[in-house]
Order: C-alpha cells, then sequence, then structure tokens
C-alpha cells in the first residue's frame, strides 16, 4: 500500500526507459487498485504485463469493497493471491487462496500463489510441513493442465520487509525439496519442473544475483525494492543475466 497514483505514473515513468531495454525476462508491475488503469495505460505496447496484489474469488456480488476476477481481466495479467500480509493481517486461510486460484485461472488470469513459513514455524522446524501443506491445499482440486500456468512465490514471512533475507541455498532447498517436491508427488516430476517458483523476502540489488544463480530459482517476487528504480531496474536486469 503504497504511493497515490500520481505518484505511480512518477514510478513507472522513470522506470519504463530502463525496463523495456531489458530483454530475458519477464517483468511485472503489480500497483494498489487505483492505480491499475493509469499504469496499465503507460504500459501498453512495452511488453511489461501488470498484475493485481489481490482479487476475490466471486465474479460479482454483495461484498462492497472487494474487486473480482472478472474486473481484472480486462486490465491485467497476473494476480499475487495469498501474500503473506494477507494471510497473517486480513485473516486469508488456504482454502480463500484455493478459491482465489480457480478464479483466476477461469479468467486466464495467472495467479502468483504465495506460501512461506512464519519465523517460528522457521525455528520449529516447521517449514516443510508449513510449506508443503500451503501448496497441496492451495492447489487443491486443480487440474494438471492448469498447473504449467501458475506461478509459486516463496516469501519466508521472517524474511519480508525485515531486511533479513533467507540464504540463496536456504531459499533454493526449499523450492526444490519442499514446493517441487509437494508438486511432484501431486502431480509428477515433469510438470513440477515447469511451474515457475520466485523467492520473494528483501530481495534488493546487492543480493538479487546471488538468488538468479541458485537452479531451482526462477525469479523474484520484489517488494520495497520495487519502489526504487535505482533497485528495481538492476534487479532486473540480474534476472536477465
Amino acid at each position: 500500500m503504497f504511493m497515490t497514483t500520481a505518484e505511480a505514473r512518477v514510478l513507472v515513468a522513470e522506470l519504463l526507459s530502463g525496463l523495456t531495454v531489458v530483454k530475458g525476462a519477464d517483468i511485472v508491475i503489480c500497483p494498489p487498485f487505483i492505480s491499475i488503469l493509469p499504469v496499465a495505460a503507460m504500459l501498453e505496447g512495452s511488453g511489461i504485463a501488470v498484475g493485481a496484489q489481490n482479487m476475490h474469488w466471486e465474479d460479482s456480488g454483495a461484498f462492497t469493497g472487494e474487486v473480482s476476477p472478472s474486473m481484472l481481466a480486462e486490465f491485467c495479467k497476473y494476480v499475487i493471491i495469498g501474500h503473506s500480509e494477507r494471510r497473517t493481517l486480513f485473516g486469508e486461510t488456504d482454502e480463500g487462496v484455493n478459491r482465489k486460484v480457480k478464479a483466476a485461472l477461469t479468467h486466464d488470469l495467472v495467479p502468483i500463489m504465495c506460501v512461506g513459513e512464519t519465523l517460528a514455524e522457521n525455528e520449529a522446524s516447521a517449514t516443510a510441513s508449513v510449506v508443503s501443506r500451503q501448496v497441496r491445499e492451495g492447489l487443491s482440486g486443480v487440474e494438471a493442465n492448469a498447473v504449467p500456468e501458475i506461478v509459486i512465490a516463496y516469501e519466508p514471512v521472517w524474511a519480508i520487509g525485515t531486511g533479513r533475507a533467507a540464504t540463496a541455498a536456504g531459499a533454493n532447498q526449499v523450492i526444490e525439496v519442499i514446493i517441487r517436491g509437494t508438486l511432484g508427488r501431486m502431480y509428477d516430476e515433469s510438470l513440477a519442473q515447469q511451474v515457475r517458483v520466485l523467492y520473494g523476502g528483501s530481495v534488493k540489488m546487492s543480493n538479487a544475483g546471488e538468488f538468479f544463480q541458485q537452479a531451482g530459482i526462477d525469479g523474484a517476487l520484489v517488494g520495497g525494492a520495487s519502489l526504487k528504480v535505482a533497485e528495481f531496474i538492476p534487479i532486473v536486469k540480474a534476472a536477465a543475466g
């Protein structure tokens, strides 16, 4: 929840010149709902996609204050689902995440489904059980043919906005063993390898390259650093290799 629409326009204008020359990386900008339309207009034809930060699972109805997938689909290609802040601050559950993932797929939106453990869970050696449960329940009932369209973001809650990033090797281990392992058991190994898995949690210019060098990490879900042109453009360039 950062930036007015006017501020978002300024940021995107500054980002455009640096990002449009980058080849070899899929770039998505996910502004707050109120800025989606002007940002989408600015990015039209740039090759940079637009995403939303959240959505409701119903197409319409008496859900005052919510935004539906059909409303987003006109302007967005992606939608973030189950971000840790939605889970911890707004009570989102694995069941709700699952309903949103299915609704996104129905409307040809690419869900970026977030999973990750809290500090207490990490210190209790519960990372595997928590993350595997979130993957299983978040994708429950999702048909195999839809799985390659999904993006999963591993964002350890203890690393978000704290400046305390997971180690690159540690994040890669969770992604390869727990996330892809769970996908392999749910579907098959081939599908597990097709799913793009991102790392999110205090990603910045100084550490992005370490994460992208890991075999299992396909990209980053960038938070605070995406609000700073001098940080975000180098991160994207590092992802492009």
